[in-house]
């Protein structure tokens, strides 16, 4: 997975495309101003940049073209804004950002952009393609039982549990414990499966992630702004 640093003033974006991003497993940072980006940028050299426009110290298309002409501009950078122009987004892309979000951001935009931006290939010679060796094939993964059995001669409440405890187990073993995919999959907002897989006691945190989300309440994740 990948480093990513989001700059937003807005505590409320930062913490939300943090969660969004942490749980497809990437490592997140968050700036609140240019300034704070300008030291995450030198301390961990992030793989992609998620960058405001407009921030009260120092906008962010200015800050982009500080790191171009310092030759820093070595990651791919996403621009944001809630209140961006055509002619905001093609000067961002003219300095070098790679893609122009508008506030509030889809999710699949979100992730797609990010996807994109994180596989984004080198430059290469003709030459040099025709020697790459292609990707050795990935082992099948173990199939995942879908049935399972139900005593029927209970409370309906107790049967019903026991149900939707299953249903989840399956979705999340699935989707390799990822709730932005679990929640995309069964039709249920990100707050609503939280609250719902905590009531049922399902064991939902990734491995080493559960200290760190022990107790969410994130926002709904359909749009972030």
């Amino acid at each position: 997975m990948a480093s990513i640093l989001v700059v937003d003033d807005e505590i409320g974006i930062r913490d939300l495309l943090s969660e969004i991003l942490s749980d497809e497993g990437h490592t997140v940072e968050a700036a609140e101003n240019a300034q704070q980006a300008r030291e995450f940028r030198q301390q961990f050299q992030p793989d992609l940049v998620l960058l405001d426009i407009w921030m009260p110290d120092t906008d962010g298309v200015t800050l982009l073209k500080e790191w171009a002409s310092a030759g820093q501009l070595t990651m791919p950078v996403i621009m944001m804004s809630g209140h961006g122009t055509i002619d905001n987004a093609v000067e961002a892309t003219r300095i070098g950002a790679m893609a122009f979000l508008e506030k509030p951001i889809a999710l699949q935009k979100l992730l797609r952009a990010v996807q994109q931006g994180l596989s984004k290939p080198a430059p290469a010679s003709p030459a040099a393609v025709q020697h790459i060796a292609p990707a050795p094939a990935l082992p099948e993964p173990e199939p995942l039982i879908a049935e399972q059995s139900f005593t029927l001669d209970r409370p309906l409440r107790e049967a019903r549990d026991d149900f939707e405890r299953a249903y989840f187990e399956f979705h999340l073993a699935r989707e390799g414990g990822s709730m932005t995919r679990v929640a995309d999959k069964t039709g249920l907002e990100r707050t609503h499966l939280y609250r719902k897989l905590k009531q049922l006691g399902v064991d939902w945190g990734r491995p080493g992630r559960k200290a760190q989300l022990a107790s969410p309440a994130p926002p709904d994740d359909d749009a972030a702004g």
